[in-house]
């Protein structure tokens, strides 16, 4: 059967703007027949890396927290921290990002929780479905989250093909440990040249497997490393760095099954908004937005993300190509664009692992509002 995914081709008018059709949206996917009063819900997204301008904006963002607070829950904003150091490493630099790009809970009537806790040591282990964990480690506040609600950009991604539900899922709500599971699993790289001998990742690794060696720089004993990526933080030399070298088939494997384990342990279904504007072809994360490939198409919404990411897929492919951008010359409508530009990576396979997992399905019906 096909899932149901919502659909608005951003054609506004006086009578009909941006707030009241994503209202009609939200009303017509039932959204509020889920949400009790008193709910503490988690809305999912990412608050933008400085220098990225593709992100969802605060404004878009409140329409649909005005609709939960109306149901009587309570909307918080959440993220978890980055596995790599920068702008979201840690809560601190994570909240101060958020306010630099405008989430602000004095306008939008939802404070901003980074879930995974200061260091990312706030993490809940949940059984895992799939060949590759048993466990898979998210952040705290997602999983006590009386509901949980995503807002995606789809965008392009180096790893992944594309970015959308899925992966904001998988990745995003994974704490540091959960991603360097997904991404390699086997603990840092260690580039000793760099090593300032400080000793500083010696002193936060619980586990005993970083030393100095005899000429005070670091070294790594593989068999205790748990991988958790404490060590990352406290590195500002580059004596430790993520291996980012992983085969993409097991790299997208792995994300489905995360985001498999965030969703389908909740004792409630979990909704998804994904917005198909300013399609770029790299992810949020590189700190830049490079000029869009397509033009923007609209806001889709289901509580099926795999039907989701599928319709968003779709209709990206069949738009109109845009240049000049990363896109090759002489690409028609209807071809593969993410495929074009990351030839190394077949973004379809996420979707095809994640719907044999139980995820969702790659049917769907369109649904316009």
């Amino acid at each position: 059967m096909a899932e149901a995914v919502y659909f608005w081709n951003l054609r506004a008018s006086r009578k009909a703007p941006f707030e009241a059709k994503v209202k009609r949206m939200l009303k017509l996917a039932g959204l509020g027949a889920e949400l009790r009063s008193g709910d503490l819900t988690a809305v999912k997204l990412h608050f933008g890396e400085g220098g990225g301008t593709g992100h969802v904006r605060p404004l878009q963002l409140g329409p649909l927290l005005a609709f939960i607070r109306k149901c009587g829950a309570r909307p918080f904003l959440t993220d978890t921290n980055t596995l790599y150091v920068g702008q979201r490493g840690e809560s601190v630099s994570h909240s101060l990002q958020a306010a630099a790009h405008g989430f602000d809970p004095n306008v939008l009537g939802a404070p901003v929780i980074i879930a995974d806790g200061l260091k990312s040591g706030n993490e809940r282990a949940i059984a895992c479905p799939g060949r590759h964990f048993d466990v898979a480690y998210l952040g705290g506040d997602i999983v006590d989250a009386d509901m949980l609600v995503t807002v995606s950009h789809f965008k392009g991604h180096e790893l992944a093909g594309f970015g959308g539900a899925i992966k904001n899922v998988g990745m995003g709500c994974a704490t540091r440990r959960g991603k360097m599971q997904q991404h390699c699993g086997l603990g840092p790289s260690v580039k000793p040249d760099h090593c300032a001998g400080c000793g500083q990742c010696v002193e936060v690794c619980s586990h005993g497997a970083l030393s100095l060696d005899p000429s005070g720089k670091i070294s790594i004993d593989r068999d205790k490393c748990a991988g958790c990526a404490a060590c990352f933080l406290v590195c500002r030399t580059g004596g430790l760095e993520v291996d980012w070298r992983v085969d993409v088939t097991t790299f997208l494997e792995r994300m489905a099954e995360y985001a498999a384990a965030a969703l389908l342990t909740r004792p409630r279904r979990t909704f998804h908004l994904s917005f198909v504007q300013q399609v770029s072809p790299g992810c949020a994360c590189m700190g830049f937005s490079d000029a869009p490939i397509c033009p923007d198409l609209g806001l889709l919404a289901s509580w099926d993300p795999v039907a989701l990411d599928q319709a968003c897929l779709d209709l990206v492919n069949q738009a109109q190509p845009l240049h000049p951008s990363a896109l090759p010359a002489g690409i028609a409508p209807g071809e593969d664009k993410f495929e074009a530009i990351h030839g190394h990576v077949r973004g379809r396979y996420l979707l095809e692992y994640a719907q044999s997992l139980g995820l969702g399905s790659r049917e769907y019906a369109l649904q316009p509002v």
